[in-house]
């Protein structure tokens, strides 16, 4: 990549649009919107484009898209994305070299996080990467012998749909814990935790032992160099990590303890860097 020119990096979600324009790995401008959510695929598709100009100017080599949605990384294609019903199976890719002119790299959320973590963050010294967004939703990008990777459908790391207790891991593991289980906001009760309020404080610890006990299952999967933990309740660490490590004691390898590294992301935008890493070498980092 011609390191003169930009490549455009976008986390797109159902929420909102959010275009970064990327030089020399900092992201320089921004642009955001929010997102039609229940428009047409041409009304969501026109505000996207209309974010994406925001950024674009004549020195772009490149786009890179994050999408919470299965991909066919080959064709660009995206299927099911979640929380906009009228895109079921979209064409992205194509639709966006026609409207921009340059080449353009569309991968899942999650997949892009791992990949901006290798890039640009804590991941960079690592060949074997979990990167785990915890949210809205639970997320899970590989990075394995150093090479992002996806599975046949884009769908490798869908650990929050494996099953657990009553439901699955992402019910117990992400914002859904407080806001299904709990009825309540983990962002919310985050801030009311950070200030005292024992009641947060301890629904924080009973969110780290199911984060351990699914960090125990990941371990016994992929075996990583480092988890690295990024989302809006990522910032919760400190609050539910003795707990969970506490899940995790019991681990049967314990060579695989001792060199066990956790991390919580520290990349400001790291959807935007992560979709803006995507070109870079065509999905080799």
């Amino acid at each position: 990549m011609n390191q003169s020119g930009n490549i455009i990096g976008v986390d797109f979600g159902g929420t909102s649009i959010r275009a970064g324009k990327v030089v020399a790995d900092k992201i320089v401008y921004t642009s955001k919107s929010n997102t039609p959510a229940t428009g047409t695929e041409s009304e969501v598709l026109e505000e996207l484009y209309t974010t994406i100009r925001d950024c674009f100017d004549a020195e772009t080599k490149a786009i890179g898209v994050g999408v919470p949605s299965v991909v066919d990384t080959q064709k660009g294609i995206v299927y099911d994305v979640v929380n906009i019903p009228s895109w079921k199976e979209v064409a992205l890719r194509d639709l966006l070299v026609s409207k921009f002119q340059v080449p353009v790299f569309i991968n899942n959320d999650s997949n892009c996080f791992a990949a901006g973590e290798k890039i640009y963050g804590k991941g960079k010294p690592y060949q074997n990467i979990v990167g785990m967004t915890i949210g809205t939703g639970l997320g899970l990008g590989l990075i394995i012998n150093g090479k992002s990777y996806e599975g046949r459908n884009c769908s490798a790391g869908e650990f929050g749909m494996l099953p657990y207790l009553d439901s699955n891991y992402e019910y117990y593991c992400s914002g859904q814990f407080f806001s299904r289980f709990k009825n309540l906001d983990g962002i919310e009760t985050h801030k009311k935790a950070l200030a005292g309020n024992q009641e947060a404080i301890q629904l924080f610890a009973e969110f780290g032992q199911h984060m351990g006990i699914a960090v125990k299952s990941m371990l016994y999967a992929y075996d990583p160099d480092i988890i690295i933990f990024g989302g809006s309740l990522s910032q919760g660490f400190p609050l539910f990590e003795k707990s969970m490590y506490s899940e995790i004691e019991d681990f049967a390898f314990r060579n695989t303890l001792q060199n066990l590294k956790i991390e919580v992301s520290e990349i400001a935008d790291s959807a935007i860097l992560g979709a803006a890493a995507l070109p870079m070498n065509e999905h080799v980092f």
